[in-house]
């Protein structure tokens, strides 16, 4: 989702762009209507032959790949996938050196900093990831600002915190959400009063472009909103875009054990050094994906 957000916005900067995808993606099809973008088929396994499939110098490497994704649960069960995607990462960076990359760009995470009970988290709050994907996420981000700067790159780190879009995974929040109040039922969750960061597809992608192109060093910044709001008004939002009248089922389940109940990015870090602003509104984001769900079902927009 992200990938193809970025690639749009390289695209319509003119940028000369080479997406690396894998031959048996079932996504590529999101890619089709990208004219000009240059597919370089090559698994993350097979990274190191990335300069000889390309062939050609570059400018920026953005390394958004991380195997083993889905669910929580799934990711996190596969300890040595998990690790293995460290690995990965320094194979991105060696081959974006060897393609003469001035530039590394990293898709972290916000579980990175485990539980935090802040406002907002900000790159110098301390990390302290509590499970698998956490904590391979930031060993990754570690290792590859020590590659970079033994190569004298600029390295970037940047905590994603919950971004979502038209090409969102199934097992998240908002398409649960609108996948079943699209079938007249009724969604079930906790009490929802978790305060929560969501930031449109567009705007990380724009985020991403915009610290690629600076010459800052080695850095790490939060991506999200900057805006915290209760997930249950989300969810209130969601309905009420589908139908006001649907009822949801909030207080339905219990908090989980260990449930993270703030999670906000600190941006301006962001924002000082790049001048990048969120410019959609968490409502016409769910408008956009509401959209396109009925251009794709045939109905026309909605």
């Amino acid at each position: 989702m992200i990938g193809v957000s970025l690639l749009k916005k390289c695209m319509k900067e003119g940028a000369k762009v080479y997406a690396v995808v894998r031959k048996d993606s079932g996504r590529l099809s999101r890619l089709e209507n990208i004219d000009g973008i240059k597919l370089i088929y090559c698994d993350i396994e097979e990274y190191g032959s990335l300069p000889e499939k390309i062939g050609t110098g570059c400018d920026i490497f953005y390394h958004l790949a991380w195997k083993g994704t889905g669910s929580s649960a799934q990711r996190n069960a596969d300890l040595k996938g998990q690790a293995e995607n460290i690995g990965y990462t320094l194979d991105a960076l060696k081959a974006a050196h060897e393609l003469g990359a001035k530039t590394f760009v990293g898709a972290g995470s916000q579980a990175e900093y485990g539980l935090k009970n802040v406002d907002a988290i900000s790159p110098d709050e301390s990390a302290n990831p509590i499970q698998p994907y956490g904590i391979a996420k930031y060993a990754a981000g570690k290792m590859a600002g020590h590659l970079a700067k033994r190569y004298g790159m600029n390295c970037f780190w940047v905590r994603i915190f919950s971004v979502y879009g038209e090409f969102d995974d199934s097992h998240t929040m908002i398409c649960y959400t609108i996948e079943k109040l699209k079938k007249r039922e009724m969604p079930k969750y906790t009490p929802a009063g978790q305060r929560w960061d969501y930031l449109y597809c567009e705007d990380a992608a724009k985020a991403l472009y915009l610290i690629g192109k600076q010459d800052k060093g080695n850095k790490v910044y939060c991506l999200g909103s900057g805006i915290r709001r209760p997930l249950a008004e989300y969810i209130r939002i969601i309905r009420d875009k589908i139908d006001p009248k649907l009822p949801v089922g909030l207080g339905a389940y219990d908090y989980p054990e260990n449930a993270v109940m703030n999670l906000c990015a600190d941006i301006s870090e962001i924002r000082r050094d790049t001048g990048w602003e969120p410019d959609t509104a968490f409502e016409s984001g769910i408008q956009r994906i509401l959209d396109f769900q009925n251009m794709e079902s045939g109905g026309g927009k909605s």
